[in-house]
């Protein structure tokens, strides 16, 4: 197979866990060829430790004719201008989430992306591993029957904590709708589908922040976002979901994500990874079970960029990650805000299909049969 050329605009936290996956399992599709950043010597220090790849000036990654698939892993309020200089470019995109902070934005980058013929994609891709897939073949099988209700839960107390440079999770662009949202919204229509009206509640439970990570200990930020969302969802095809975000909760005990179906109810695993423990409990039964994984677990950030790279390599095959799914969830956390802003449900314009299934079976680094 034909491989397709890569840059990276972004050699920050996450940029690590894409450089593994996309030299290891899916280097017969990608070359990863080059690497950008605003800081210079973070390009540099990701490009010694992956031989083959050039650090270099943004200006000139986006200059390569060579490299087809730019991945965007700037933070969120970058994530707009950093694509469109991409499609300007003549390039393809893959972003990191979420695609845009407005939705004006988001329409932008599609309608360009349209007019020159050229493909977005966009994180999170958790949805295309083991746990999610398995769960979706479930559903589309008909095991727990019709879909009833569902549930989402990531509830935690921020990442001042830990993360080296927190303050943008606190911006806007942030906040837990737009940092942990577009896992749970994405793997929940990958499962049931688009959403067509929302309800929402939001509130800034605290105006400040206090980072306790080591290297800005005792820096005091501004919150900007909503640190607390809960919301109701009215699926196309019927299904009423509940969801909370929050960087406001000490600890809980609720699961990441369940479907409630006429037949069984199923609990899906944590939609940031890959893998994770499927579990059924049919009617009339008195205990959980766990479901063996149908699908590769193993895959890793960047399976989105090698899935967008196969679509390029053949027209017309529709890529999972794709950008009017990005947008679809876009519009959904946005409308989250606009509902608890203006007191009233907010009918979703935008809409998208459910991602092509991934079939099972499929052996490590393949996407499809």
């Amino acid at each position: 197979m034909d491989k397709v050329k890569v840059g990276i605009i972004g050699c920050g936290n996450i940029s690590g866990k894409y450089f593994k996956t996309m030299r290891e399992v899916y280097s017969h599709i990608l070359d990863v060829a080059a690497c950008a950043d605003l800081a210079p010597a973070r390009a540099r220090a990701k490009a010694a430790e992956y031989p083959g790849v050039e650090a270099m000036a943004v200006r000139k990654l986006l200059a390569d004719p060579e490299i087809k698939i730019v991945v965007n892993l700037t933070i969120p309020k970058a994530h707009y201008k950093v694509a469109m200089q991409v499609l300007k470019a003549g390039k393809n995109v893959y972003s990191e989430k979420p695609l845009a902070i407005t939705r004006a934005q988001g329409k932008k980058l599609l309608a360009l992306a349209k007019e020159k013929n050229l493909l977005i994609g966009n994180a999170p891709d958790t949805f295309m591993g083991g746990g999610i897939q398995t769960c979706r073949k479930l559903i589309d099988d008909g095991v727990i029957g019709e879909p009833v209700a569902a549930t989402a839960f990531v509830m935690f107390r921020g990442h001042e904590h830990w993360h080296p440079d927190p303050e943008f999770y606190y911006q806007v662009g942030g906040g837990p709708m737009f940092d942990m949202g577009p896992y749970y919204l994405t793997a929940l229509v990958n499962l049931l589908g688009p959403v067509k009206r929302v309800t929402g509640s939001a509130r800034i439970s605290f105006l400040t922040r206090t980072i306790t990570s080591a290297k800005k200990s005792g820096q005091v930020i501004p919150v900007e976002v909503p640190t607390h969302v809960a919301g109701i969802m009215d699926f196309a095809a019927g299904a009423v979901g509940t969801i909370i975000t929050s960087f406001d909760v000490q600890a809980n005990t609720l699961p990441c994500i369940q479907i409630y179906g006429s037949k069984a109810t199923l609990e899906v695993p944590d939609p940031n990874g890959f893998g994770g423990v499927v579990k059924i409990r049919k009617a009339g039964e008195k205990e959980w079970n766990n479901v063996l994984l149908t699908h590769e677990a193993d895959i890793g950030r960047g399976v989105g960029v090698a899935d967008m790279a196969c679509s390029i390599l053949r027209p017309g095959r529709p890529h999972r990650a794709s950008g009017e799914l990005a947008f679809h969830v876009l519009d959904l956390m946005l409308a989250f805000h606009d509902s608890s802003a203006k007191g009233r449900h907010v009918i979703i314009e935008s809409s998208c299909m459910r991602p092509p299934a991934v079939p099972a079976g499929l052996a490590k680094g393949e996407l499809d049969k």
